[in-house]
């Protein structure tokens, strides 16, 4: 790889890192074409992009964005492969579930809403972390809940003022 192929390499891989929110390094090494290309198929249909990278291009690509990746380039020995995602813990459900089958990916480390995960220990920790979409919903569920309770309320005491009135008056008691 000639010197301007690899600074191309840079500027996309910096690119990438900048477009992206939650990243994932991985290791996949020893895996088989037909694993691979399974795990592939499972990346894509989760909106997941898997890259393998050169770690030095891709310590020099994070060394130049303007996110602070802290100890994740540490992470950067042997075979890596990225995984950018949308959603924060797609990429963990993708590894979790995969492993079920296979000893590998495993998980170097996760750069997720500028949070740092180091180590494959924190595999359940980072499938355990809510989407935006999912707290979005847990919020509108809680506030959607007290309306809710005063419309079931109202419906049980037969919808007359008397009714009304007294289920009002009990629930301030």
């Amino acid at each position: 790889m000639t010197r301007e192929e690899k600074s191309q390499v840079i500027e996309e891989l910096t690119a990438q890192l900048a477009d992206n929110t939650n990243i994932y390094l991985t290791d996949i090494s020893g895996l088989d074409a037909a694993t691979t290309s399974n795990l592939r198929r499972a990346c894509f249909k989760s909106n997941i992009k898997l890259a393998v990278v050169k770690n030095t291009l891709l310590e020099k690509a994070m060394n130049a964005s303007d996110k602070d990746f802290g100890d994740l380039p540490s992470t950067l020995k042997g075979n890596t492969s990225v995984m950018y995602s949308e959603t924060g813990n797609a990429p963990a459900k993708v590894i979790k579930e995969f492993r079920k089958k296979s000893e590998k990916p495993l998980l170097k480390g996760a750069f997720i809403e500028e949070s740092i995960y180091i180590g494959d220990d924190l595999l359940d920790a980072l499938v355990d972390i809510k989407s935006r979409e999912e707290l979005i919903g847990e919020i509108v569920t809680l506030l959607q809940s007290p309306a809710k309770n005063v419309i079931s309320a109202l419906k049980s005491s037969g919808g007359t003022i008397a009714g009304i009135v007294k289920t009002l008056s009990e629930r301030e008691g």
